[in-house]
């Protein structure tokens, strides 16, 4: 079972409103809090889990999301807006700076206030995951 071409545009724009919504919110922050900690990889991090939990327990039905809505939001905007790499590229980027707090606490705080912001989302969309 493939997927279709009409799945992979949806996928695709909201990629790339996405990542266009990353860049823009991280520069932001490191406007305004300047660039010794990953502020803005962290914010983005937590709004898109936050957002995951709320749109998996709007859609959620039973079985996993599906359908246009998740492929266009869940899939492709909010892969797009949250980063895994950028993530891991500027916590080894700190380690190698001699800066092992400021990692271990990007590591941590991402995580755990990433499955929490995941959680409250889907609490304040009125369900579970």
């Amino acid at each position: 079972m493939g997927i279709s071409w009409g799945s992979m545009m949806l996928v695709a724009l909201g990629g790339a409103f996405g990542g266009m919504a990353r860049v823009a919110l991280s520069n932001l922050f490191a406007k305004w809090l300047g660039i010794a900690f990953p502020w803005g990889t962290l914010a983005v991090n937590l709004l898109g889990a936050f957002a995951l939990g709320g749109l998996a327990s709007t859609l959620h039905q039973g079985s996993p999301p599906s359908g246009g809505a998740w492929l266009i939001i869940a899939v492709g905007l909010l892969g797009g807006f949250t980063t895994v790499s950028s993530f891991s590229l500027q916590t080894l980027g700190l380690w190698e700076s001699g800066m092992g707090g400021k990692a271990l606490a990007n590591i941590i705080s991402t995580l755990t206030f990433g499955v929490a912001a995941l959680c409250l989302g889907a609490w304040l969309a009125g369900g579970g995951l």
